[in-house]
């Protein structure tokens, strides 16, 4: 999961080496946490939100056979 999330980010920012994403397992939900270079904020959040929630639409639907939930934060 964390290699879709780089693959679907990295080549929207003008700093790809400086994308991370963490994971952070708990009882009921997995979260990812998304960090780009602060430039580049804008262009992965996109005009009104567009881009940020057409990337959390791809995860959640890639999803995998777990119970629990997925959420990704963009930092």
């Amino acid at each position: 999961m964390k290699a879709l999330i780089e693959s679907i980010v990295a080549p929207l920012v003008d700093y790809p080496e400086d994308v991370t994403v963490t994971e952070r397992e708990e009882e009921t939900k997995i979260v990812y946490h998304l960090t780009v270079n602060q430039s580049d904020v804008g262009k992965v959040i996109g005009k009104n939100g567009r881009i940020a929630k057409a990337i959390r639409t791809v995860v959640y639907a890639a999803k995998t056979d777990s119970k629990k939930r997925v959420y990704l934060d963009i930092m």
